[in-house]
This record gives structure tokens, C-alpha cells and sequence, in this order.
């Protein structure tokens, strides 16, 4: 680990109240970890039977939707743009879920139950190949496994089927 003001190599100090912590020497200061924030959205429609898919273009795995939050931005307001922006839905409803750290992208991941309002989707084709409505059960085949989009899923599908 090196310093991402003067690019020293860092090393573990104890902090107060932290334990130990990455620190510069050189700058003479603590070096906390920096990583982005994301949301994921297990997609519904209004009767919440089904759960919309994606496969992204660069991908062959179904998967769920997902968008970074932007600087300035905060999770409420990055759902409903996402969801516009990659499928042309409007949001009706979103409720927050759970959280969980993707260490293969250093982000971490803030998940949501969305419902949308049902009409055409009109797919931003850059980045997703397809939206698949499927069965909650179907969705849990279809999804790749051992994933974190495998982990909301299923902790999603046990809160829609309270419902249902």
C-alpha cells in the first residue's frame, strides 16, 4: 500500500479506537481506505411476481442492475436515475435492503427493492444486452452464482414472498 498524496509506502500504525491503520511517515497522517459506493436493484413489477434481469454486454450471466452513486449524489437518488437511464422505467417504490462489500471492485454495494412502473423497456443498448422478466424462483436459476448479485437476490426473494 502506498500514499495517495506523496506515494510513499505506507505502514500499519495503531489509531486510537481503530486498531491498526494504514500510515504515511511522510505526510505524518492516517491513510483510511477509500472505495466507491454502488447500488443494486432487485427490479419488480407492481404486483412483485417478477424479477427484471439483466446481461450486460460484455457479459454472457444474468445479473442485477447496478450503478455507481455519483459525487454529490446520495443512494434515493441513484436508483431511480439507473433505472431510467439503463431500462427508460420510472420508479414507483424503492425500499433499502442490506449492504455488502465487493471486494473484486473495491465498492461497496448498497441494495435495493425496486418496484417499476410497467411499460415498454427501452434498454440502453451500450450497456445492457437484455431485461428479462422472470419468476422470483426462475430469477435464482438464471442468476450467477456465488455472487453478490446472487446474495441480494435471494435475500430479496425471502422478502417478496412475505408479501405475496
Amino acid at each position: 500500500m502506498y500514499c495517495r498524496e506523496c506515494g510513499q509506502k505506507l505502514t500499519l500504525r495503531f489509531c486510537e479506537n481503530e486498531g491498526l491503520i494504514p500510515f504515511c511517515d511522510k505526510c505524518e497522517s492516517y491513510m483510511f481506505p477509500q472505495f466507491n459506493v454502488a447500488v443494486s436493484m432487485v427490479v419488480t413489477n407492481r404486483a412483485q411476481d417478477k424479477v427484471l434481469l439483466a446481461k450486460h454486454v460484455e457479459d454472457e450471466d444474468f445479473i442485477l442492475f447496478a450503478g455507481y452513486v455519483k459525487k454529490g449524489e446520495n443512494a434515493e437518488k441513484t436508483v431511480p436515475r439507473e433505472i431510467k437511464e439503463e431500462l427508460g422505467l420510472d420508479v414507483v417504490k424503492a425500499k433499502y435492503m442490506s449492504s455488502r462489500y465487493h471486494a473484486k471492485k473495491e465498492v461497496l454495494m448498497l441494495n435495493f427493492i425496486v418496484i417499476v412502473e410497467e411499460k415498454p423497456i427501452k434498454l440502453k443498448e451500450d450497456e445492457v444486452a437484455e431485461a428479462r422478466w422472470c419468476s422470483p424462483e426462475e430469477a435464482l436459476e438464471l442468476i450467477r452464482k456465488g455472487t453478490t448479485a446472487e446474495f441480494f437476490l435471494t435475500n430479496a426473494v425471502r422478502e417478496l414472498k412475505k408479501k405475496i
